[in-house]
């Protein structure tokens, strides 16, 4: 008979976060989203509203770091590439952007036996973007019509509406009993 190293269930349940909640699991979760594209509709911006923007978003590979001590948060990054168009009626200008979220994680542990991996909803400031212009006029356009504000706004709230949606809401918590059910019998 083999000889076990036993431990405290205290060490234990600390243990199975450390294995069980990875950066590599977290980004897991958030790669579903890697890829997908979506529209932000057109809003008037600038003096009088006269500058209508529009933009096509996609999502890229999320990058995860976790971070142990009391608790086990996860600072998580997601690359965003979004084409944008601002039409002044007259004129339209196109415009490349390069963008990133900053979102906050945290893994805790709640009953009867669940893991929940809370996401926490970002501001505008967590959103970081860089936007190119072809052209002078472009840029002078970008400052006057406020559309990096706008873009962080837009995505943000865009955000906070996905991490509010149902199935993100599932896929924040894990019932480990459920899973251990399954396992024990085989099912």
């Amino acid at each position: 008979m083999q000889t076990h190293q036993y431990v405290t269930y205290e060490e234990f349940g600390r243990r199975f976060f450390e294995i069980a909640v990875t950066a590599e699991r977290v980004a897991a979760a958030f790669a579903q989203f890697a890829g997908e594209e979506f529209a932000m509709a057109p809003i008037g911006l600038g003096p009088g509203r006269i500058a209508r923007v529009s933009a096509q978003v996609k999502i890229q590979q999320p990058q995860v770091t976790r971070h142990l001590a009391d608790t086990i948060t996860f600072t998580i990054h997601i690359p965003l590439q979004i084409d944008l168009l601002v039409d002044l009626r007259l004129d339209k200008q196109r415009f490349k952007v390069a963008g990133d979220i900053a979102l906050q994680a945290t893994a805790h542990a709640a009953e009867p036996l669940l893991v929940i991996v809370a996401v926490a909803k970002p501001q505008p400031s967590d959103i970081v973007v860089h936007v190119s212009s072809s052209s002078i006029r472009g840029e002078v356009l970008r400052l006057i019509a406020g559309v990096d504000g706008e873009i962080r706004r837009f995505i943000a709230q865009h955000v906070a509406n996905e991490i509010d949606s149902p199935q993100s809401q599932a896929a924040q918590v894990i019932d480990v009993a459920e899973h251990l059910d399954t396992a024990w019998t085989g099912t």
